[in-house]
């Protein structure tokens, strides 16, 4: 497939019909599986928590919590997983909703419901019992590769710090940030030296993103895009079509 790929860009820089491609969306070249997609930045995730800044407390999708009620012992309990719609069910309340709120506020919330549906005086303290993995994923030419947590609002150009900056062998202009969004994969390619200019915003990275500098197997899928389109002034957003 990377050959392919890279065969297809090659003759479409001789035919000229790249920049039409750029414009109009659709396959590159005879690759089906990845087009040009006709946005400005890669979308956020669907999950409406992780926009919502990444504090320690800050309940997520798939969280799994204990709530324990002083004095009512029925009413606890040690294994509530957070559905992917971001609610859990609770006996006598029904649905409460979890996602983007902090622990505090969900046992407030379910002192003022219990207490209105006659648990006298309720008490109720909810803790983590494990967590939804929030992190990045960062390789290629990178000093420390590997995954790192994400605990506030975190951009491109502060991932790469994290990891330990680019190695003198990265190259800047050929960087890319790979994330699923309602079961399709967008692949953003940046070029870092634009973003340090101030040419295009620092595009924001989010939990399950997986950032590549420079040479990379997963870089040679879209070789040396950025000699052909420019990423001067905005990045180049691209579709791929997952197989199932």
């Amino acid at each position: 497939m990377i050959s392919r790929l890279k065969a297809s860009f090659c003759s479409l820089l001789a035919a000229g019909f790249l920049a039409g491609c750029a414009t109009s969306g659709g396959p590159i070249g005879e690759d089906p599986l990845i087009s040009i997609a006709e946005l400005t930045e890669l979308p956020a995730p669907s999950n409406s928590g992780y926009s919502q800044g990444y504090a320690v407390e800050i309940v997520r999708p798939q969280d799994i919590l204990s709530i324990s009620v002083f004095g009512v012992e029925e009413l606890s309990r040690d294994d509530v997983r957070v559905g992917l719609d971001g609610t859990f069910d609770y006996p006598l309340i029904g649905s409460v909703q979890a996602d983007g709120r902090s622990l505090a506020e969900i046992s407030y919330d379910l002192e003022t419901r219990l207490a209105g549906a006659f648990v006298r005086n309720p008490d109720v303290q909810v803790d983590f019992v494990s967590r939804d993995a929030q992190v990045f994923t960062i390789g290629g030419e990178i000093t420390r590769g590997g995954q790192y947590p994400i605990v506030q609002s975190t951009t491109l150009l502060e991932a790469v710090a994290i990891g330990g900056g680019r190695t003198d062998f990265a190259q800047p202009r050929e960087v890319m940030i790979f994330r699923e969004v309602n079961g399709e994969r967008y692949i953003g390619v940046y070029d870092l030296v634009a973003i340090e200019r101030g040419n295009y915003p620092d595009p924001e990275i989010f939990p399950h993103d997986m950032i590549v500098i420079g040479e990379s197997t997963q870089l040679r899928r879209v070789s040396q895009v950025s000699q052909y389109v420019s990423l001067i002034t905005s990045p180049l957003i691209l579709l791929e079509r997952l197989l199932r």
